[in-house]
């Protein structure tokens, strides 16, 4: 699987003060405003590209536009902490919404809300912060898939290995990008050393 871990100083920067448990959410939510332009822009070389002209005030020259409309979905709670970044950096996208629940006695994700705009020939971004089991980001990818989209990159700010095996073994061609591989679940299926629960510190909760 083309797996990415993010190798970048201020990337490393940053993933250690969002680790860090006196991190406040005003501060926590900065944080991942900065660390995911890091990581959507490293995602987005996966985007084809394609040959135009146009015209400066000068002279006509050679450009590259992006192949093909791009899409993000965010998983809802914690993805939307990602979704500003991504209209940051590049307005010109559909967002659609998958919105999954963990049922913490199981850790099985099952789907409250999914509104997804077209997506049949576009590349599609998934935004999940933790990448934990794979559970909630495989059936977020199952539900995209079966819109026939021209490519699904993930991106994620931590993930754990049982989390990209799964994904790997459902999805083997899939980009994932991430600022940490960490080293395991927990018997609760949290990631350690990870960050705690991303959404109630994001939000406060």
């Amino acid at each position: 699987m083309p797996l990415h871990v993010v190798d970048h100083p201020i990337v490393a920067h940053i993933t250690t003060l969002l680790r860090d448990k006196t991190t406040e959410p005003p501060r926590f939510r900065s944080l991942c405003s900065q660390i995911s332009h890091f990581l959507i822009m490293e995602a987005m070389r996966e985007l084809g590209r394609k040959r135009v002209q146009v015209e400066t005030p000068m002279e006509v020259c050679d450009g590259e536009l992006l192949a093909r409309p791009l899409v993000v979905v965010p998983i809802l709670r914690a993805g939307l902490a990602m979704l500003q970044p991504s209209l940051d950096i590049f307005s010109e996208i559909s967002v659609g919404y998958v919105g999954l629940e963990r049922d913490e006695t199981t850790a099985q994700a099952h789907t409250y809300y999914c509104k997804l705009p077209n997506l049949e020939g576009r590349d599609v971004l998934i935004l999940d912060p933790m990448l934990a089991t794979g559970g909630s980001a495989k059936k977020a990818l199952e539900q995209v898939a079966e819109n026939n989209p021209a490519s699904i990159t993930m991106v994620s700010i931590v993930a754990a290995p049982e989390g990209v095996r799964h994904l790997e073994e459902a999805f083997p061609h899939l980009p994932i990008y991430t600022a940490a591989l960490d080293r395991a679940l927990d018997a609760q299926k949290y990631i350690v050393p990870g960050l705690g629960d991303f959404g109630d510190r994001l939000f406060g909760t």
